[in-house]
C-alpha cells in the first residue's frame, strides 16, 4: 500500500483549525473576565479601594503634647523638658521581634534590663502600632551608627522626645515629686485618647497632683508612609496644645539652703508664708535623684536607695511622723487658758517630777531638781514638764484634742501637697477602738508633753506654727503660686477647709506668741542662744522626741546611746514676731536637743529669708548637741 494514503491532509488541517479556534475563544473569554474584573476594581470599587489604598499610605499619628514648666516664685526653672533619643520598636512592623533584638545588640549596648523591660511592656494591652521603646538617651555614636544600619532594620526607629529634667535633682525631688514611664495600672484611668502618644505620667509631689494642668491637650498628624511603614512626608498637622507653665511658692535658695543645713544628717523642714501659706522650702534629707526614675530607673540603683538606712526615698517632711515633744505646748498654753484650767498667772511649783498620786510614778522633768516657782510664760519659756503635766491632766484628753485638732494635728490639711500623712492625735474613743482600753491619766501626762500616742509629720508642726503666727488665722499651705500666661489660678486649689480658731479672749493669743518670745529672748530661755545677736524678735519652741523610753529613774546618757536611738531634735518658730514673714519647723532625726541642734537651724532660716540670703553660698552645719530643753 503506498505512503500517502496514511496521511490526511485536510483531517488535519480541519483538527488544526477547531484547537485554534477554541484557544482563541478561551482567550477571549479569558480575556473578558479580565477586563470585567479590571472593570469592576477600577469603576465599580474604585471609592473603597481608594479609601483602603490612602489607609495603607496615609496613617494618623498623635503628637504628645509638651508638658507644662514648673518654676519657682523667683522664676527659676525647677522642671524642664530636654530632647532625648531613645530606639523603638513597632512589633506590627517587625517580621522577627527576636531576630531584630538580637540585630540591635550587636549594634547598640542593651542591656538584660532593658530586654525585660522590653518584653513586659510588649505583653502589655497598648494600641495597635503603638511604638515600645527599647533603649533611651542614646549617645552621638549610637544614633550614628543606628543611621547606617537603618536599612536593615523596618520597624525600629530613632526618636527623639521631650523628656522631663530636674536641675536640682535630689533638692526637690520630695517637693516636686517625679513623672515616670505610664503603667498598666494608670492605663486603665487615664484618658486613651488625650495620653495617646504620651508615654510619661505624673507618680508623686506637684507632677502628679497637677497632672492635667501640666500634661496639656493631644494633637495629631497625617503623614504618608512607604511600604515598610517609614514616614515619608507629613500631609496635615494638628498642633498639640502644650501644659500650662505653673510658679511655686517655694523660694529654691531657701531649699538648698534647708539642705545645706541638714548636711550629713537625717531630718526634715518646712518653711511657710504665714500670710498666704505659701509653702517657701518643704526639705527632707537625704533625698534622691528624680532624674533616674523619669525613664525607668535600674534594679540595682533602685535597691541601692530602697535599702540605705537613710532611706532617701521616705519624705520625712510629709509622712515622717514623730512624737512632737515640747513644741506642741505653745498650743496647750492656748487651749489650757481657753479652756479655763490655768490663768496666765497661776503658779505651780516644780520639784522636778510630777504624781498622780502621793505614792504613784514619778514623771521626771527634763531639768534635774525642777524649776521651782513657775507661772505659764515661764512654763514655755524654760519648758517646764511638770506645768503642763498639771495641765494636760486637769484638761484630759477630750479637751486636747478638741484644740489640737483646731491647729490641724490628726489631719490632712494641705491644698494641694500630696502624700503627706495625717499623724496621730489620739482621744478616748481612739484608745478603746484601736487598743480596746481606757484612757488613763497617765496617757494624759505624757500626752502633755508631745509624747504618748502622739504623732505629727513637720508639714503639721509648720501649720499649726503658722496658726500661732497668725493668731488663730488659718491659712492652709499650698505650694502652688500662679498659673503662668493668660490663664487665671480661680478654681485651680480646693477650697480651704479649716476656720479660723476664736478664743474666748482673742488677746490670749498675744500672750502665748510672747511666751514664744520669751522662749528666744528671755534669759533662761531654751533657744536663746539660738537667737542671740539677731536684728529682728522671733519666736519659736524648742523640743525632743523620745526615740525609745526610759526606766522611771533612769537618766539619759546620749554619750552611751547608739546614734539612731538618740532623740529627735526639733523646732518650730517664726519671724519677725509683729508682722511674721516666715514659719518653719525643724527636725533631726537623733539631733539630740531642739536647742542645740535644730533651733540654730532655723535661726539661719530666719536670717536668710528676713536679710534676703546676705551670706548665699554658705551654709552652717547642724551644731553639736545641747543638754538644755526636752
Amino acid at each position: 500500500m503506498p505512503w500517502g494514503e496514511f496521511k490526511d491532509t485536510a483531517a488535519e488541517r480541519r483538527i488544526f483549525q477547531r484547537r485554534t479556534l477554541v484557544a482563541l475563544l478561551l482567550l477571549w473569554v479569558m480575556m473578558g473576565v479580565l477586563i470585567a474584573r479590571m472593570y469592576h476594581l477600577q469603576i465599580i470599587q474604585h471609592d473603597t479601594y481608594t479609601t483602603l489604598s490612602d489607609k495603607n499610605r496615609v496613617q494618623v499619628q498623635s503628637v504628645a503634647p509638651p508638658r507644662g514648666l514648673v518654676y519657682d516664685r523667683n522664676d527659676v526653672l525647677l522642671a524642664e523638658n530636654r530632647p532625648v533619643f531613645s530606639v523603638t520598636i513597632v512589633p506590627e512592623r517587625v517580621g522577627d521581634i527576636d531576630q531584630t533584638l538580637a540585630d540591635l545588640q550587636r549594634i547598640l549596648a542593651i542591656s538584660e534590663e532593658d530586654l525585660v523591660r522590653f518584653q513586659r511592656r510588649l505583653q502589655e494591652p497598648r494600641r495597635p502600632f503603638q511604638e515600645i521603646p527599647l533603649r533611651y538617651d542614646l549617645t552621638e555614636i549610637e544614633i550614628a551608627s543606628m543611621a547606617v544600619h537603618r536599612h536593615e532594620l523596618p520597624g525600629v526607629e530613632v526618636n527623639a522626645e521631650l523628656v522631663r529634667y530636674y536641675p536640682f535633682g535630689e533638692i526637690t525631688s520630695h517637693a516636686l515629686g517625679y513623672v515616670g514611664r505610664i503603667n498598666r495600672d494608670e492605663l486603665q484611668r487615664i484618658d486613651p485618647v488625650n495620653y495617646a502618644g504620651t508615654n510619661y505620667i505624673g507618680k508623686s509631689g506637684i507632677e502628679r497632683f497637677y497632672e492635667e494642668l501640666l500634661h496639656g491637650k493631644v494633637g495629631y498628624q497625617h503623614v504618608e508612609t512607604n511600604a515598610r511603614g517609614r514616614t515619608l512626608r507629613v500631609l496635615e498637622r494638628e498642633s498639640p496644645v502644650p501644659g500650662e507653665d505653673i510658679r511655686l511658692h517655694l523660694d529654691i535658695r531657701l531649699q538648698k539652703l534647708a539642705f545645706e543645713l541638714l548636711a550629713e544628717r537625717r531630718g526634715a523642714i518646712v518653711a511657710i508664708e504665714p500670710k498666704t501659706g505659701g509653702v517657701l522650702a518643704l526639705a527632707s534629707v537625704p533625698g534622691f535623684d528624680a532624674n533616674l526614675f523619669v525613664t525607668g530607673i535600674g534594679v540595682q540603683a533602685y535597691q541601692e536607695l530602697n535599702r540605705s538606712l537613710d532611706k532617701p526615698l521616705f519624705n520625712r517632711a510629709l509622712r515622717g511622723q514623730y512624737p512632737p515633744g515640747s513644741t506642741i505646748k505653745p498650743m496647750l498654753a492656748i487651749a489650757a487658758l481657753d479652756s479655763g484650767v490655768t490663768t496666765r498667772d497661776r503658779l505651780i511649783w516644780d520639784p522636778g517630777y510630777f504624781q498622780l498620786k502621793p505614792s504613784g510614778r514619778r514623771y521626771r522633768d527634763w531639768k534635774r531638781g525642777g524649776h521651782g516657782w513657775v507661772d505659764l510664760t515661764a512654763a514655755v519659756a524654760e519648758s517646764c514638764d511638770i506645768y503642763f503635766y498639771d495641765a494636760a491632766v486637769r484638761m484630759g484628753v477630750d479637751t486636747m484634742h478638741h484644740y489640737l485638732a483646731q491647729f490641724g494635728f490628726g489631719e490632712e490639711t494641705s491644698l494641694d501637697i500630696s502624700g503627706a500623712l495625717p499623724g496621730l492625735l489620739p482621744s478616748s474613743d481612739w484608745k478603746r477602738a484601736a487598743r480596746n482600753a481606757p484612757w488613763y491619766p497617765g496617757d494624759s501626762v505624757n500626752m502633755g508633753i508631745g509624747q504618748g500616742f502622739n504623732l505629727a509629720t513637720p508639714l503639721q508642726l509648720a501649720t499649726a506654727t503658722t496658726v500661732m503666727a497668725n493668731r488663730g488665722q488659718w491659712q492652709q499651705p499650698r505650694l502652688l503660686n500662679d498659673v503662668l500666661g493668660d490663664h487665671s489660678l480661680e478654681g485651680r486649689l480646693p477650697p480651704p477647709s479649716k476656720d479660723d480658731i476664736i478664743l474666748k479672749n482673742q488677746d490670749d493669743w498675744n500672750f502665748g506668741v510672747n511666751a514664744m518670745k520669751a522662749v528666744m529672748h528671755s534669759a533662761k530661755g531654751t533657744a536663746r542662744r539660738a537667737a542671740f545677736g539677731a536684728p529682728y524678735e522671733m519666736a519659736g519652741k524648742t523640743g525632743t522626741a523620745q526615740v525609745f523610753s526610759l526606766a522611771q529613774d533612769e537618766e539619759y546618757d546620749a554619750d552611751e546611746i547608739r546614734e539612731r536611738l538618740r532623740d529627735h531634735a526639733l523646732f518650730i518658730g517664726f519671724a519677725p514676731i509683729e508682722d511674721p514673714k516666715i514659719a518653719v519647723a525643724v527636725i533631726v532625726e537623733n539631733g539630740g536637743s531642739g536647742s542645740g541642734t535644730a533651733a540654730p537651724v532655723a535661726r539661719a532660716l530666719f536670717d536668710a529669708w528676713l536679710m534676703e540670703f546676705p551670706n548665699e553660698g554658705e551654709a552652717m552645719v547642724v551644731g553639736q548637741t545641747n543638754e538644755e530643753d526636752r
